[in-house]
């Protein structure tokens, strides 16, 4: 059974410069394969290339070359003339899988986000985004919008990290500060498993429509509330138990940051909480590979935000006021940092 290529060891060669510089094909050949459902199909044993044309209603060449190379790339497997699903497409990829996550790609390939990455050379040179922070500040960017319906099912697991990490499902009555919402599925899932959480979640009026209807099918609609604006400007309220910031921060420098975790601070009871999720890398700022890599992702498009080591975490919190901060490690490639009050 043909999978993913593997390379004996050897000496120093041109292998990985030649992969890199033609990584683009990897991402348009997995967006493609998503867009026309490949994943799901042989998932249902349409396997062969002739079926796949047909059922993707596409050409056979054109099908024959797309598998063959996501074979080569590890999404499949090829036994003899039949395709199949590599263990983590038949999870993620599938749609009839309940862990499937495809739908992200209608955020994460989003052309002004792909397009920032173009002049890569000048965006170094000036050491932020060309365009700066537009989209982030926006109101209603529909950038905002498309993450917020594309990227709800990647954060489910995550979610439920959260959940259990704080004992949701004790039952204890929770006033909960959801900031930049988006998706909402931090508040949501809370709130599903916790009958006696308020979730009040902040984001713009458009982003917040879509953090309702995912509440709405969680059945918590009706404890599930809006305060829309940009969270550096509206009024939180006051006495929350928790404040959820998913996601947030990486997009701010320091001083910003900082900023708004003291307005956090004045929001939350005495002995509350600010629960982070972010991209953590460790100190050495290489390790582990997806969070490190993740300041990529802020280099080409804020003006100056990063992926933060703890250590920095840490001492943003406690010029904030919170007493003390605490990271845990999850199975993904994002952390939860709980700071008290």
């Amino acid at each position: 059974m043909a999978s993913a290529i593997d390379r004996p060891s050897q000496g120093p060669g041109p292998e990985r410069i030649f992969e890199t510089l033609n990584a683009y094909q990897k991402t348009a050949a997995l967006k493609t394969a998503i867009e026309l459902d490949v994943f799901t199909a042989i998932s249902q044993g349409t396997n062969t290339t002739a079926a796949l044309a047909k059922k993707c209603q596409v050409s056979e060449r054109g099908i024959r070359i797309l598998c063959d190379f996501l074979v080569v790339n590890g999404f499949l497997a090829k036994n003899e003339l039949l395709y199949e699903l590599a263990p983590d497409s038949a999870i993620f990829l599938n749609k009839r899988s309940p862990a499937y996550i495809g739908s992200a790609v209608g955020f994460l390939t989003l052309p002004e986000l792909t397009g920032a990455f173009k002049d890569l050379t000048a965006i170094v040179r000036k050491g932020g985004s060309l365009d700066g922070d537009a989209t982030t500040a926006e109101p209603d960017s529909p950038k905002w919008v498309e993450f917020a319906r594309s990227m709800a099912p990647l954060q489910k697991l995550p979610a439920e990290a959260v959940a259990e990490s704080l004992d949701a499902g004790a039952g204890a009555k929770w006033k909960v500060l959801d900031i930049a919402a988006g998706h909402g599925m931090y508040g949501v899932t809370i709130a599903k498993h916790n009958p006696n959480a308020e979730i009040f979640a902040v984001d713009w009026p458009r982003v917040l429509d879509v953090a309702k209807e995912n509440a709405q099918t969680a059945g918590v609609a009706s404890r599930y509330h809006a305060l829309p604006g940009n969270a550096f400007d509206v009024e939180f309220g006051m006495d929350y138990d928790l404040a959820l910031i998913t996601g947030f921060l990486h997009h701010f420098d320091q001083a910003a940051i900082e900023t708004l975790l003291r307005k956090v601070y004045s929001a939350l009871k005495p002995g509350g909480a600010a629960v982070t999720v972010e991209f953590v890398p460790n100190e050495d700022r290489v390790t582990p590979p997806i969070p490190a890599a993740f300041s990529m992702v802020m280099l080409g498009s804020t003006r100056a935000g990063d992926a933060y080591p703890f250590s920095e975490y840490e001492r943003m919190f406690r010029a904030a006021g919170f007493s003390s901060s605490e990271l845990r490690r999850t199975p993904g490639p994002q952390s939860i940092i709980i700071s008290r009050k």
